[in-house]
Protein backbone atom coordinates (compact mmCIF):
# COMPACT_ATOMS: atom_id res chain seq x y z
CA UNK A 1 0.00 0.00 0.00
CA UNK A 2 1.41 3.71 -0.42
CA UNK A 3 1.60 6.01 1.65
CA UNK A 4 -1.04 8.13 -0.56
CA UNK A 5 -3.57 5.22 -0.15
CA UNK A 6 -2.60 4.86 3.52
CA UNK A 7 -3.46 8.93 4.36
CA UNK A 8 -6.64 8.35 2.65
CA UNK A 9 -7.85 5.59 4.47
CA UNK A 10 -6.70 6.89 7.37
CA UNK A 11 -8.56 10.08 6.49
CA UNK A 12 -11.84 8.01 6.82
CA UNK A 13 -11.35 7.08 10.39
CA UNK A 14 -13.75 9.35 12.67
CA UNK A 15 -11.26 12.30 14.48
CA UNK A 16 -10.72 10.25 17.77
CA UNK A 17 -9.61 7.26 15.82
CA UNK A 18 -7.28 10.11 13.53
CA UNK A 19 -5.56 11.39 16.60
CA UNK A 20 -4.58 7.88 18.25
CA UNK A 21 -3.03 7.21 15.02
CA UNK A 22 -1.20 10.22 14.69
CA UNK A 23 -0.25 10.31 18.52
CA UNK A 24 0.96 6.35 17.85
CA UNK A 25 3.20 7.37 14.74
CA UNK A 26 4.79 10.09 16.16
CA UNK A 27 5.56 8.26 19.33
CA UNK A 28 7.13 5.60 17.14
CA UNK A 29 9.66 8.59 16.08
CA UNK A 30 13.17 8.19 17.84
CA UNK A 31 13.83 11.36 19.68
CA UNK A 32 10.63 12.95 17.83
CA UNK A 33 11.09 16.24 19.81
CA UNK A 34 15.24 17.12 18.51
CA UNK A 35 16.49 19.05 16.22
CA UNK A 36 17.14 16.95 12.86
CA UNK A 37 20.66 18.47 12.53
CA UNK A 38 22.60 18.49 16.04
CA UNK A 39 21.93 22.56 16.65
CA UNK A 40 22.13 23.77 20.41
CA UNK A 41 19.86 26.45 21.52
CA UNK A 42 21.38 29.15 20.83
CA UNK A 43 21.94 28.10 17.15
CA UNK A 44 18.33 27.30 16.85
CA UNK A 45 16.71 30.49 18.17
CA UNK A 46 19.23 32.14 15.64
CA UNK A 47 18.36 30.85 12.79
CA UNK A 48 14.54 31.08 14.22
CA UNK A 49 15.23 34.73 14.65
CA UNK A 50 16.89 35.08 11.27
CA UNK A 51 13.56 33.18 9.41
CA UNK A 52 11.31 35.72 11.25
CA UNK A 53 13.68 38.68 9.71
CA UNK A 54 13.18 37.20 6.51
CA UNK A 55 9.80 36.85 6.47
CA UNK A 56 9.17 40.41 8.28
CA UNK A 57 11.41 42.15 5.00
CA UNK A 58 9.24 39.96 2.65
CA UNK A 59 12.62 38.12 1.44
CA UNK A 60 10.12 34.69 1.97
CA UNK A 61 6.87 34.20 2.41
CA UNK A 62 5.39 31.87 5.21
CA UNK A 63 3.39 29.28 3.93
CA UNK A 64 -0.13 28.36 6.27
CA UNK A 65 -0.11 23.84 7.43
CA UNK A 66 -2.59 22.88 4.57
CA UNK A 67 -0.05 24.62 1.94
CA UNK A 68 3.06 23.31 3.70
CA UNK A 69 1.14 19.45 3.39
CA UNK A 70 0.45 19.99 -0.04
CA UNK A 71 3.59 20.20 -1.01
CA UNK A 72 5.10 17.69 1.09
CA UNK A 73 2.32 15.25 -0.57
CA UNK A 74 3.53 15.91 -4.32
Amino acid sequence: MSIEQIAAEALRLPPKERALLAESLWESLSAPYEAAAEMDDQTALALAFERDREIEAGAVSPLSHEEMMAKLRQ
